[in-house]
């Protein structure tokens, strides 16, 4: 599947219902939660570098169109310490804020914010982190969501089909478990009611697909003003 055209009129047919093009997207989450190999999986090509060993790779703002109507925004992780994260959010903050005028009126750049968390789980202090001191009091509630990347992983490794490179019924239903708890406990430490989290794996592409639907789905209907 070619993602540069899936869906493409139902992409085409809600930005001139929210009269803006293209949508805007920032990527973010931990460092290791795979969202330079998210991008690749959606690009079905290596269009961000993704790092091998404990070094992230993003460490700035990079913007990839995957058409002319969808552009991703691959963003530094955090986890790497508390200078290096400070000096991330201040990055992330000031794409929030990044604006365009139009009539006279201030929108924000970006549209939609996708939080990625990797399967294992093994930092949910950083995510929550990001959500409520970076995110959640810079962007509009309703235009966030978060997704579960790395699914062969979240049991360890155990139960992933390496022959059809997807979930055995045991881990579908750790994962299933796992979406909805992440639901419960982001809004319990922030405090906002997202939609239950798609689970999928970048690197053997499983449910990439789901993923997309999801922020198809998830498209605001109005640009977002900032005043």
């Amino acid at each position: 599947m070619m993602f540069v055209d899936y869906r493409i009129q139902d992409i085409r047919k809600k930005l001139e219902i929210a009269r803006f093009r293209p949508l805007d997207v920032m990527v973010t989450g931990v460092t290791g939660a795979g969202k330079s190999t998210t991008l690749n999986s959606l690009f079905e090509k290596e269009v961000a570098k993704v790092g091998t060993g404990v070094d992230p790779e993003t460490m700035e703002l990079d913007s990839y169109a995957l058409s002319d109507l969808v552009r991703f925004w691959d963003t530094p992780g955090l986890g790497d310490g508390v200078d290096m994260d400070r000096m991330h959010s201040k990055k992330l903050i000031n794409l929030l804020y990044k604006t365009y005028v139009l009539d006279n009126t201030t929108y924000g750049w970006i549209d939609l914010v996708l939080v990625i968390i990797e399967g294992a789980n093994r930092d949910m202090g950083t995510t929550y982190n990001l959500l409520n001191n970076v995110i959640v009091p810079n962007f509009q509630k309703d235009r966030i969501l978060v997704a579960i990347n790395q699914a062969d992983v979240a049991m360890k490794g155990r139960h992933w089909n390496n022959k059809t490179n997807q979930p055995e019924p045991i881990l579908k239903k750790f994962l299933d478990e796992q979406a909805e708890s992440i639901q419960r406990r982001v809004k319990e430490a922030t405090n906002v009611d997202i939609i239950k989290p798609i689970y999928y794996s970048a690197e053997y592409n499983y449910n990439i697909t789901k993923l997309f639907d999801t922020i198809i789905e998830n498209m605001p209907t109005r640009r977002r003003n900032l005043m």
